[in-house]
């Protein structure tokens, strides 16, 4: 054997490069969720052939988002996960987050004009949750976005506040009106009769205090309901 056969470098080290000139061309719009994840692992394990991985990663989360939002022990399960793995994907959550967010609170007008974007940013922070989360998004006299405020935390299938509760936090805020926010992660948007009983008691609380209820979004990962285009609220 010669020292040229000794020297030759891993057949891993010259795809990551092919992907990456593949990604700089495209920005990653013409690859699979798999390639992409592979991309992103490249960076957290250096010396290793991590296709394998991403592969399995995406088969057992279904998707790029499902695993970047995974729980972190779930994700710690799966073998060639270690810390630096995990904090590359969470740190990709995260950014995901703050950049939709910092979108939503561009001062561009009353947020009820920018739909798309708000929808976009509450399904990046709670669509992926495994539990039902409730948010109440507060906002200015020009119905511009004050604060996001995760409320409550629940189970699979319900969450509940009392309204007071809101009533303080809009108090505390001087918010002038609200947007109530809440997943549902079976995926079905359709609101329960707990979450149309909610909604009309927020409502009446808000009424008492002049403050509008502009909507109530259910969230799931691919759909919401609201409840501003189907009832008046």
């Amino acid at each position: 054997m010669n020292a040229a056969s000794e020297t030759k470098a891993p057949d891993y080290l010259g795809h990551r490069q092919r992907l990456r000139q593949r990604f700089l061309l495209g920005e990653g719009k013409d690859m699979a969720d798999y390639e992409l994840l592979e991309l992103v692992l490249t960076m957290a394990i250096p010396r290793r052939d991590v296709k394998p991985l991403a592969k399995r990663l995406i088969k057992r989360f279904g998707s790029f988002g499902g695993v970047i939002n995974a729980r972190t022990a779930e994700l710690l399960e799966e073998e060639g996960v270690k810390e630096n793995t995990l904090t590359m994907l969470k740190l990709i959550k995260a950014a995901t987050v703050r950049v939709s967010w910092q979108t939503l609170k561009e001062p561009q007008g009353p947020v009820l004009n920018r739909t798309d974007v708000l929808i976009d940013y509450c399904r990046s922070a709670m669509s992926f949750s495994d539990v039902e989360e409730l948010h109440i998004i507060f906002l200015d006299a020009k119905l511009c976005v004050i604060k996001d405020e995760l409320m409550q935390k629940g189970t699979i299938d319900c969450v509940a506040i009392h309204p007071r509760e809101i009533v303080k936090e809009i108090l505390d805020t001087k918010a002038k009106a609200i947007i109530m926010v809440h997943n549902h992660p079976s995926g079905n948007v359709t609101p329960s009769q707990a979450d149309i009983e909610m909604t009309k008691n927020v409502r009446e609380a808000c009424k008492s205090i002049n403050i509008k209820l502009l909507d109530h979004l259910i969230i799931g990962q691919s759909s919401y309901y609201s409840f501003a285009e189907h009832i008046n609220l």
